[in-house]
């Protein structure tokens, strides 16, 4: 599969990760759909087709958030989730909401997203699945429950996608960063070292060699991206 040639639709296009992605894949001739929540920014690179305002965790949202990615693409060939979110939030002082709200921001958002582009996938004659799950998902520290739950459930999306469509044609993988260098996570660690941290161009690198016709032989990963964390 050759990236110059491939449709790919990304979600979660406009946050710190999915903009690095989309850039990366758009300077090595990919055609791109983004899909975001947030409305579209106007500083995307030419030629990227925009959808904004769509709640991808809403399954007929994201199915018509796909159909038209689809129309605009002229097919897909690809499909990289990034959208998500993260909260740090103690058990005991925190809120049941919030574990509902990751599960929905994480987990959902991949499902809906991945169902809907499947039938796409199968008609091409195969494709590519990239999920962004979390190293931290392993082994989940305090404050950290929620979040880890919603980037495992990931994982063994990943795993089970993985093993369904194996034989026809769709590979499905999965990063697992560790801290990514954005200024959000500077911002809320400012004695950190972020030198140590992953960048997200460092990850965008990993996604497009995951849709390269070289890792046509890798399915079921979780791949840790974890720099020196």
């Amino acid at each position: 599969m050759n990236s110059s040639a491939q449709r790919i639709v990304v979600t979660g296009a406009f946050g710190a990760l999915g903009r690095v992605v989309v850039r990366s894949l758009a300077a090595s001739g990919a055609a791109i759909a983004a899909l975001d929540h947030a409305p579209a920014p106007t500083d995307l690179p030419a030629g990227v087709h925009a959808f904004g305002g769509i709640d991808l965790a809403d399954g007929a949202a994201a199915r018509d958030a796909v159909d038209r990615a689809s129309q605009a693409l002229g097919g897909i060939d690809a499909l990289v989730n990034i959208a998500g979110g993260f909260r740090w939030e103690t058990l005991a002082d925190g809120h049941l909401e919030t574990w509902d709200q990751l599960y929905r921001l994480n987990l959902r958002t991949a499902v809906a997203a991945s169902q809907a582009a499947l039938p796409f996938l199968l008609a091409g004659g195969g494709g590519r699945i990239v999920n962004i799950g979390a190293a931290g998902a392993a082994k989940a520290g305090i404050g950290m429950g929620a979040y880890a739950a919603s980037k495992a459930g990931v994982a063994r999306l990943t795993e089970a996608l993985a093993e369904e469509f194996k034989d026809r044609g769709i590979t499905v993988n999965a990063l697992l960063p560790s801290i990514i260098d954005t200024p959000a996570n500077r911002a809320d660690m400012p004695d950190a070292d972020a030198s140590r941290w992953v960048t997200p161009e460092q990850l965008a690198g990993v996604v497009r060699f995951l849709l390269s016709e070289p890792a046509a032989a890798i399915t079921g990963a979780l791949i840790p991206v974890t720099g020196r964390v």
